[in-house]
């Protein structure tokens, strides 16, 4: 496995678009790691001191993710570095589409990703630049769609992903007002534990979580696995975070989950940021979700969780582990020899996993025939690492094996 993934770590991506903002200190990247099946994939993303190396190491993650999710497309990624924070970045983002609306147009679909949000921001700046979505460029380059296939499937990838979540079963909000885009890759990394804990034996209820990260992702993440029983211990977001060794339960995370400031906690009692990094690792977990940024977690904070009881770590941040190599560096190896490590391309493929059912004929656009999607594909994903070997360990490396396959 592991010299399967270095060729494929090592292998050139197929297109590089480098882009420089004439009005900012902007500099943004398109990676198309191929045109596997005629098409890439891949969201935008946006923070400070993003470089080109980790564009490509993320358009290489999703083209092994769209092994699990489907389509079979290639892998791409757009970041952009540039303060998401910056009272500019509206503006940054209108010029960043249009200069790459050419490749979003015939090959290239793109969409949320870290500080870019997919209803907010992205389909609205690519549709004024004259995109009927944002993921045009599969349906184009993968399903050589003519005009009329082409509407059919855009239109239920507009329906379909800003649907707003009505079905109570499906969303923390009983207004209404999260889409399918804000919940979806929550609700995938939270039910990845569901199904880990099904197959290889156990059950979430119960079960303590430590949450890293509240945006988005880690929120909504934590909500559900509160809603199947578990409860969630600690919480360490930028800003600081929040300990409860008793738990906080299903009420209490909805709470949280609704008082966010967009992408941050906000909450009564919150602990400094240095004190709660300190803290949140020997609290005591079974459960562990990184939901923040890439490269975060250490080997020395893997350590400290796995010596207070730590079973389970669902990946819901792309290459959420700080090793220098792509995938499967010795931080990496060594959590996944510790407890079970359900990979990103799996725990976070919800997001791909949508677009991909979006774009299928006679499909049915309800929240329930998106959100059991979800859960049925990561959940066959899962059964299948089973499959390769039964040991509640080493979950990554076979789902790595099973990729490559497919890939190399």
């Amino acid at each position: 496995m592991k010299h399967l993934l270095t060729r494929f770590e090592n292998s050139a991506p197929e297109i590089v678009f480098e882009w420089r903002d004439p009005e900012s200190p902007a500099r943004g990247w398109v990676v198309i790691n191929s045109l596997r099946g005629g098409a890439a994939g891949g969201g935008t993303r946006m923070r400070p001191g993003l470089d080109r190396d980790e564009v490509v190491s993320l358009a290489k993650t999703m083209e092994i993710k769209f092994t699990v999710s489907g389509p079979r497309i290639g892998g791409a990624k757009s970041g952009i570095d540039f303060d998401p924070r910056d009272p500019r970045k509206n503006d940054v983002l209108r010029r960043w589409y249009r200069a790459v609306t050419p490749l979003l147009k015939t090959y290239y679909g793109t969409g949320g990703d870290l500080n870019v949000d997919e209803v907010r921001e992205v389909v609205p700046i690519t549709e004024s630049h004259g995109l009927w979505h944002p993921q045009e460029g599969v349906v184009r380059g993968h399903f050589d769609a003519s005009d009329r296939d082409l509407v059919r499937r855009v239109g239920r990838l507009r329906l379909g992903v800003a649907k707003p979540v009505e079905d109570r079963r499906y969303t923390p909000d009983p207004a209404g007002r999260h889409t399918v885009a804000d919940l979806i890759t929550g609700w995938g990394v939270a039910e990845s534990v569901r199904h880990y804990y099904a197959v290889y034996g156990g059950d979430i209820a119960g079960k303590r979580v430590i949450v890293q990260g509240w945006g988005n992702v880690g929120s909504a993440a934590a909500y559900y696995a509160a809603q199947a029983g578990a409860r969630v211990v600690g919480v360490i977001d930028r800003n600081g975070g929040l300990l409860n060794p008793a738990g906080y339960g299903l009420e209490e995370v909805r709470e949280l989950f609704l008082a966010k400031d967009g992408n941050t906690l906000r909450a009564p009692g919150m602990i400094p940021y240095d004190a709660i990094d300190d803290a949140v690792w020997d609290t005591g977990a079974e459960v562990f979700l990184p939901c923040a940024a890439s490269r975060l977690v250490t080997r020395e904070q893997v350590d400290r969780m796995a010596a207070r009881g730590l079973e389970v770590i669902a990946c819901g941040a792309n290459v959420p582990f700080a090793d220098p190599e792509i995938f499967y560096g010795p931080t990496y190896e060594h959590a996944d020899k510790s407890v079970a490590v359900v990979p990103d391309f799996i725990a976070n493929s919800g997001m791909a996993r949508t677009f991909a059912l979006l774009m299928r004929e006679g499909v049915e656009v309800s929240d329930e025939a998106i959100f059991e999607d979800v859960s049925a594909t990561i959940e066959s994903a899962i059964r299948d690492c089973h499959a390769r070997s039964q040991a509640p360990t080493g979950v990554a490396s076979a789902a790595f094996e099973i990729a490559l396959e497919q890939l190399m």
